[in-house]
């Protein structure tokens, strides 16, 4: 039998190939760009999954080639831009997958963060404005400053501006005027504290928490991604806090099956929701998920999708890392100018590093990186272990510290 994965995310094909067959299946790749997999495809035998090379934004394509696998047994989909097609196909095709109604709301940062308002997850609340500095005013009476405004279908940090005064307010309504938007600018309340990601798992309404990993962002305007580590040591009784929000969250937005990422910020009144992703997280997240717990976590992500409860719900994991496993941590390499990626300098170097350092490239020599402002522009991520998600994330740093994208730049007008 064949499951079809409609995209995916960078990392995570190998473990995904591997986690179909334990299960008996192959797996079938539908992607519109083979070279977003490049490094995991470059892992696997030649002949270990299948790929259609077809236009992914074009559902008719994707149903063409869907209706020509005679034993279609499952469609995943771990990505964002592709989640609410997947749905919508796999409810078409009569594919064990989640309503697609609840998969559009998760899609709506805004609604999603209102959802959790009415339910009394969240003290607060959403306001969607157009953009321009004409909704200033509307903004500072309704939702105050600081706040932050986001696309509502945004993703990679793409579409998200930190204000802190009027002036900076002005400046974001009028870029994000300029800005191609996927969903609808809303405002809301900067949260203060720091960031962190639940990695969940549920079934019909069950929902367990596998652990938090820690995230480190950049200084504004910029906003990106610059590091995670896993598992965080939080103490019992504040694990346990988080346990039972998450839970409520993901209740209330209506996600009761499958893997979530939820980002929320430990405020000094506890966790407050950033945005939830009904999916593994991105980056390194899985591989770190299935290092840490000594468990593929992707053959949940197959029961998932064949409609079986996971056994990894039913597996002890409330002690990650487990008793030989390691906490991990990333972190992701960017060039310090825009331009032509070359290559990299240091990268035969981190053999020298401690914590079994390895190097996971995003891009190749010849890729052209145009922006630095959120994830587009990294070059690749350093992975690291220790016996602490602190000191992983202290291997990692100072391992990727020392690798040096080189650059052609941008010529001149």
């Amino acid at each position: 039998m064949t499951i079809a994965s409609l995209e995916s995310l960078s990392f995570g094909i190998a473990r995904t190939v591997e986690a179909a067959a334990a299960r008996g299946h192959r797996l079938l790749l539908l992607t519109s760009d083979r070279s977003v997999y490049r490094h995991e495809l470059a892992e696997l035998p030649a002949d270990a999954l299948d790929i259609a090379d077809v236009d992914t934004t074009d559902q008719d394509a994707v149903r063409r080639v869907l209706s020509g696998v005679p034993d279609l047994a499952g469609l995943i989909n771990t990505t964002d831009t592709w989640s609410t097609p997947a749905a919508e196909l796999a409810a078409e095709y009569g594919l064990p997958g989640p309503d697609p109604a609840a998969v559009r709301l998760l899609r709506d940062k805004s609604e999603v963060r209102r959802a959790l308002h009415r339910a009394g997850v969240s003290g607060r609340t959403a306001l969607t404005v157009e953009a321009g500095p004409d909704s200033a005013e509307r903004v500072i009476e309704e939702i105050g400053l600081p706040a932050v405004l986001k696309d509502s279908s945004g993703t990679s940090s793409r579409g998200v501006w930190i204000v802190r005064d009027a002036e900076a307010l002005h400046t974001a309504l009028t870029e994000a005027a300029g800005a191609v938007l996927k969903g609808r600018l809303f405002a809301e309340p900067f949260l203060a504290g720091p960031l962190y990601s639940a990695e969940t798992l549920s079934w019909a309404g069950e929902t367990r928490l596998l652990g938090v990993s820690s995230r480190l962002t950049s200084r504004t305007p910029a906003v990106r991604e610059e590091g995670a580590a896993f598992p965080v040591a939080l103490p019992d009784g504040e694990r346990d806090g988080v346990a039972r929000w998450v839970g409520a969250a993901l209740a209330a937005a209506g996600h009761d099956q499958g893997f979530a990422h939820v980002e929320f910020v430990l405020t000094a009144d506890g966790p407050e929701l950033v945005e939830i992703n009904r999916r593994i997280g991105g980056a390194l997240i899985g591989e770190a998920l299935c290092r840490s717990l000594r468990v593929n976590v992707y053959e949940a992500l197959i029961d998932v999708t064949l409609g079986r409860r996971p056994a990894l719900l039913d597996t002890d994991t409330d002690t990650a890392p487990a008793a030989d496993g390691p906490a991990v941590a990333f972190v992701l390499v960017y060039p310090e100018q825009p331009g032509t990626l070359n290559g990299w300098d240091g990268l035969d170097g981190l053999d020298a590093y401690p914590g079994s350092v390895q190097w996971y490239p995003v891009r190749a020599a010849g890729d052209a990186v145009p922006d630095l402002g959120d994830q587009r522009g990294c070059t690749g991520m350093v992975l690291a272990e220790a016996a602490t998600a602190e000191l992983a994330q202290h291997r990692a740093w100072s391992a990727a510290t020392s690798v040096r994208p080189v650059m052609k730049a941008v010529a001149g007008p």
